[in-house]
């Protein structure tokens, strides 16, 4: 039998001191990581709002654009869910400068692709799902790579800080990327907006090469189905992670797919059009952004109990928001809900990476951006179906109450939650 692995110590229980939320930003290889995320994410947001609306337009009708739009999000996700146990354990054997040199050169490659496409109006359906797939299996690699590696770069004290500040780094281009898409494609053409995706994907490339290389975490080489299983045990065995997985699942197919469901709400619950829907996605977005600063801010104070309070305060509002058929009281509860959703999530985060060795973290990842962009889209179809016998509201409120009661038995049933 082999032997267990020992798990990670908590930290002293000590006071711990409180660290700037701009400590991060001391380290220059986070800074130029950081500045290279949040030029990158602007266009990543403009294309993820164009190949949208540009599916919608290739599919002729209303039925068959929102089947598209699902084809569009399997496409996304299911690469996912197939790849990351495998990029987690890349992102452990290898350097993950050149992982990420390779995803995001890749990245480049496939917006210019549909750009071109575009451009030429040869572009068919079937193309943008398989340009998707492609991209999302290149993400599947990047992700693991890119926040296992953001430990090495601050110091432990300064981790929560610093993904907090990741979390800014993609929330704040959602605010301003789809409405800078919006006017693009009015004005100049959808195109457009692939081309700057391209363009803004360059700034992470030229961050890395102003980055000093780092050797890899692991220095291990059993194979790869070996080191998957070592990550999944490893996971299973700890307490205080397992917990977060599990509240990370049923989350993600409980209540996070209320975004997913965002345009059946405003249409046939809070009746408004286009405008409405934009501004409840904006309402989200800002909640979004405050709960990633609220994470920065508070580092790794706390983490656990804040962890508990935001998943409560996610399955709560979602409750609300199923409640409610008013526009303006949405729109508020919206705010609370997307604070809630990166709270969450930021300190779901930290807890992996914080309890996590270094030969080890860019398993856990692998694990976290298997659940938040594989299972998110799998959640949106099982509420989506069990609001097509009861209506949006019940199912909305039934995935919140659900989630409430197993986040409530997940804490009580674990009181090591309560020291991290």
């Amino acid at each position: 039998m082999s032997a267990v692995r020992p798990q990670t110590p908590l930290e002293s229980s000590a006071p711990k001191p409180r660290t700037s939320v701009l400590a991060p930003f001391r380290s220059r290889d986070y800074r130029l990581l950081w500045s290279g995320l949040i030029i990158s994410n602007l266009g990543t947001w403009m294309q993820l709002t164009t190949l949208g609306y540009l599916v919608v337009k290739l599919a002729g009708s209303a039925k068959l654009a929102s089947l598209d739009v699902g084809i569009l999000g399997a496409s996304s996700a299911v690469p996912v869910m197939l790849f990351s146990p495998l990029a987690g354990v890349i992102a452990d054997r290898y350097p993950r400068r050149q992982v990420l040199f390779v995803t995001n050169g890749l990245e480049v490659c496939f917006a210019l692709a549909l750009a071109i496409l575009t451009s030429t109006h040869r572009i068919a359906l079937w193309e943008i799902f398989m340009i998707a797939g492609l991209r999302s299996t290149g993400q599947s690699f990047d992700a693991p790579a890119r926040q296992s590696w953001v430990p090495l770069l601050v110091p432990r004290e300064n981790l929560g800080n610093a993904i907090g500040l990741n979390s800014v780094a993609f929330n704040a281009p959602s605010i301003v990327g789809p409405p800078v898409a919006g006017v693009l494609i009015l004005s100049v053409g959808i195109a457009t907006s692939f081309y700057v995706n391209a363009v803004a994907t360059l700034a992470v490339v030229v961050a890395l090469v102003f980055m000093r290389p780092v050797a890899p975490s692991s220095s291990v080489r059993e194979n790869v189905l070996a080191s998957i299983l070592a990550g999944v045990r490893f996971l299973w065995n700890d307490r205080v992670l397992r917990s977060v997985l599990l509240l990370l699942v049923v989350t993600a197919l409980l209540v996070r797919p209320y975004s997913q469901l965002m345009p059946a709400y405003a249409a046939h619950v809070v009746h408004v059009d286009a405008r409405g829907l934009g501004l409840l996605l904006a309402a989200s977005g800002s909640g979004a952004i405050i709960g990633s600063i609220a994470t920065a801010v508070l580092g790794t104070h706390r983490r656990g109990s804040v962890w508990f309070a935001s998943a409560m305060l996610l399955a709560t509002g979602t409750i609300v928001l199923g409640s409610v058929h008013v526009f303006a009281i949405s729109f508020v509860v919206l705010v609370f809900i997307g604070f809630a959703v990166m709270s969450f999530a930021g300190n779901s985060n930290v807890l992996l990476q914080t309890l996590s060795p270094d030969d080890m973290r860019g398993r856990a990842i692998s694990v976290f951006s298997m659940i938040i962009l594989g299972l998110v889209p799998a959640g949106s179809l099982l509420l989506g179906t069990v609001a097509s016998f009861v209506g949006l509201p019940a199912s909305l409120i039934a995935g919140g109450v659900l989630a409430l009661i197993i986040s409530a038995v997940v804490w009580m049933g674990n009181p090591q939650l309560r020291t991290v």
